[in-house]
């Protein structure tokens, strides 16, 4: 079998998500080999004893169809040997998106409130725990009131009277985050529509025993 067809087989039975393969080429004729090394020289080729060793990669440098037609080139010229399979490495995974800055999240979750909402129960979940302290004091306007065992804090929005801050406080205190290079996520946990205050400061909202 030539050694383009022996990769083929090869490349076949590789695992799903495989990003580089380890080959190594047997070639038994030092004459052959030498010339085996020339003709292969894009992939990088090193040598032990009777063996090229190379590296045919998906995300880098010379790809399994540009090792296949280097192979062919020693099929052309007769030379002979075997190519095994010495060690896969599965792609590297990709790169999470990056999350929206505070200040964005917050403009998309009033977005989709109802025209009518009055009050809102908020949470700011932070993507550090040594941000906690640094956070809740630039958003002190928001009153945060700290959730057992959560990395963050709880915050009330009234949209026109009641208990909260308003909408465009919380959207700055957020900026304010985003602009210390502090990052999370927000969302409203309860949202409340056309809400009418009589002699109440608004409604109260019981979670876990804590009135907030």
């Amino acid at each position: 079998m030539g050694l383009a067809s022996q990769w083929d087989r090869i490349s076949r039975a590789l695992p799903r998500g495989w990003g580089s393969a380890d080959l190594r080429l047997l070639v038994p004729d030092r004459s052959s080999r030498s010339r085996a090394a020339t003709l292969l020289g894009p992939l990088g080729v090193g040598r032990f004893e009777e063996e090229l060793r190379f590296t045919v990669s998906r995300t880098s440098g010379v790809g399994p169809d540009a090792a296949r037609r280097l192979l062919a080139n020693l099929d052309e010229e007769g030379i002979t040997g075997t190519v095994v399979l010495a060690r896969t490495a599965a792609a590297a995974a990709a790169e999470p998106a990056a999350r929206p800055l505070l200040g964005a999240q917050w403009d998309a979750l009033l977005a989709a409130l109802p025209a009518d909402w009055s009050d809102l129960l908020c949470r700011l979940t932070l993507a550090s725990s040594d941000d906690v302290p640094r956070a809740a004091l630039l958003a002190a306007p928001v009153n945060p009131s700290r959730p057992d065992k959560d990395v963050g804090f709880d915050f009330r929005v009234a949209r026109n009277a009641g208990y909260g801050v308003s909408a465009q406080m919380a959207r700055r205190c957020l900026i304010r985050l985003d602009e210390a290079g502090i990052h999370g996520s927000v969302e409203v946990l309860r949202a409340l529509a056309d809400t009418q205050h009589v002699a109440t400061q608004g409604p109260v909202w019981i979670v876990g025993g804590k009135t907030l």
